[in-house]
C-alpha cells in the first residue's frame, strides 16, 4: 500500500530590505515588500508584489502548472531589448487558502534573473 506522505511545510515571511530584480541588466522589479517562501528542501523563492514589477517587461504566456499545495500558476515571459526568457516568472492568482499571502505576487526563476538585496538600514 502506497502512502502519499505528509504535506510539506510551507512558510512565508517578509524579506527585510529592498529586493531588486534585473534581467540582462534592466531592472524589472523592485520592492521593499517582498515575501520569501520556504518549502521542503527547495531553495527560497522571492515573491514580489505585482504593483512593484515593471509590467512593460512582462508578457503573459499560455503556460500553466499546478501545485497541490499552492494551486494553479500562470506564467510570464520577460522581454527586454535583445533578450527574452520564456516563462521566467509566475504567479498564483488564486492560491490555496494556506498560501493566500502570495496572491497578487510574482516569483522569478533565479537562473533567469539576478537578485540584489539592499539592506533595510539607511
Amino acid at each position: 500500500m502506497k502512502s502519499s506522505g505528509p504535506s510539506p511545510v510551507i512558510t512565508i515571511a517578509e524579506q527585510p530590505g529592498c529586493l531588486l530584480v534585473r534581467f540582462h541588466g534592466i531592472q524589472v522589479a523592485a520592492s521593499a515588500r517582498t515575501l520569501v517562501l520556504l518549502e521542503a528542501n527547495y531553495p527560497p523563492v522571492y515573491y514580489v508584489p505585482r504593483e512593484d514589477i515593471d509590467e512593460k517587461y512582462f508578457a503573459r504566456t499560455d503556460h500553466t502548472s499546478y501545485c497541490p499545495y499552492k494551486g494553479d500558476a500562470s506564467y510570464f515571459s520577460l522581454q527586454v531589448p535583445g533578450y527574452e526568457a520564456a516563462n521566467a516568472a509566475w504567479s498564483y492568482e488564486n492560491p490555496k487558502v494556506s498560501v493566500e499571502q502570495i496572491r497578487e505576487y510574482v516569483a522569478f526563476y533565479p537562473d533567469q534573473v539576478k537578485f540584489e538585496l539592499l539592506d533595510a538600514e539607511v
